[in-house]
């Protein structure tokens, strides 16, 4: 079966996961973490994608923002994939694959889907046990303001004060994200699809040219 095509659109926030090869780490310590961090920052400085948030675990890295191009995305995880794993590497003294194929994407709506994978990066829900090595959850929790991190509309109208938005923001990282919403957004990505009301799935779909609903399983009902 032929892979789906990347989806991606300028203006839209995408969330992204980058997972290791086999399981394997794609960050052993401190000094990797900084680096990764270094090259993500700088990847999407280059290719105009305005970074929201990320988390690096030892596995996987987390991302979402908002690209100024619809080849924005893929230019920005090429970048970190090509020079990351160079520099890890060659520090480590390894050879071979570092990442795991493809990375994952999806489309996410503005207002609660964004707050909800905003909240998902942040609070870490780390099912397999790892512990981010880095994360910017400080910025929007009353910490020190990063300043190459841009909120998202959805994060300001959690208030009109930083108090207030820093405040309702922390009481979001509590809960978890329902078991519903968990697996529509797992679904999303697999498909490199759109997470959101049914609208905003429509309107994407419209805007990329594509089905991005699942079909039915089974076969269609006949005709009458």
């Amino acid at each position: 079966m032929a892979r789906q095509p990347r989806l991606s659109l300028p203006g839209v926030v995408h969330f992204l996961v980058q997972k290791g090869h086999n399981g394997g780490a794609i960050a052993r310590d401190p000094a990797d973490a900084e680096q990764l961090q270094r090259i993500l920052r700088e990847a999407a400085r280059e290719h105009r994608v305005a970074l929201h948030a990320f988390a690096l675990l030892p596995g996987r890295l987390l991302v979402l923002g908002t690209p100024a191009t619809a080849e924005g995305i893929s230019r920005l995880m090429q970048a970190i994939g090509r020079r990351h794993a160079a520099a890890f590497n060659r520090r480590h003294g390894r050879s071979g694959a570092l990442w795991d194929g493809r990375f994952q994407s999806t489309l996410v709506e503005d207002g609660e889907p964004t707050l909800q994978v905003l909240a998902l990066i942040d609070a870490d829900p780390a099912a397999d046990g790892q512990r981010p090595l880095a994360s910017n959850r400080a910025h929007r929790c009353g910490g020190p303001r990063d300043p190459e991190l841009v909120d998202p509309p959805a994060y300001w109208q959690l208030g009109n004060t930083p108090f207030e938005r820093e405040a309702r923001y922390r009481e979001r990282l509590v809960d978890a994200l329902p078991e519903a919403a968990q697996l529509a957004l797992q679904r999303a990505l697999t498909r490199s699809a759109a997470y959101g009301s049914a609208a905003f799935v429509a309107r994407m779909a419209l805007l990329a040219g594509r089905e991005l609903q699942p079909r039915p399983r089974g076969r269609p009902p006949r005709a009458r």
